[in-house]
């Protein structure tokens, strides 16, 4: 136990301060302690597109970035005040070593990213917004009060006037 709170270090952001910008190598992943923070791109007619949610118990991070050291085309930003634990990857990996549990942890986490990962891509490709959005209120029940309908609509693929229509036909 010592050894794992010596190696986090505490960070705290402000609503907005961002933790990753595109174009910068994600040398940290977090896990957040409290807040909110999301993780999207901006295409080229400068839409943030979002990709992931994140609130307390979760891991925040560029994967790709963190493990290939390669550039990141993301930004990953705080949407409330947020406080994290943060680890480089050198340390990840030092723990890895010493701490094999963290092995299965881990290994466990990239499974279920990889479900979630998979059944997101099946969503997006093959099911009605109404039913994305049937499936995210039950995945997801505690981000509807966390994030606002434009940050969740930009999660499901949809508009935020289509959202809209789909939450007033739901209520009926």
């Amino acid at each position: 136990m010592e050894l794992i709170k010596n190696t986090f270090q505490p960070k705290k952001l402000r609503k907005r301060q961002y933790f990753l910008q595109e174009g910068d190598i994600s040398k940290f992943t977090a896990f957040i302690t409290k807040g909110a923070m999301r993780q999207y791109y901006v295409d080229e007619k400068g839409v943030e597109n979002v990709i992931n949610l994140f609130i307390e118990n979760y891991w925040a991070t560029d994967r790709k970035s963190f493990f290939d050291l390669k550039p990141s085309i993301f930004y990953i930003d705080a949407w409330e005040n947020t406080d994290l634990l943060i680890i480089t990857r050198a340390d990840m990996a030092e723990l890895m070593k010493k701490i094999p549990a963290i092995n299965e942890m881990i290994r466990i986490m990239d499974d279920k990213n990889a479900i979630a990962s998979q059944n997101r891509i099946n969503a997006a490709i093959s099911i009605s917004a109404e039913m994305r959005y049937e499936n995210f209120l039950k995945s997801y029940p505690q981000f509807i009060q966390r994030f606002p309908q434009h940050q969740i609509a930009s999660f499901l693929g949809i508009t935020k006037e289509t959202l809209s229509r789909i939450k007033k036909k739901t209520l009926k």
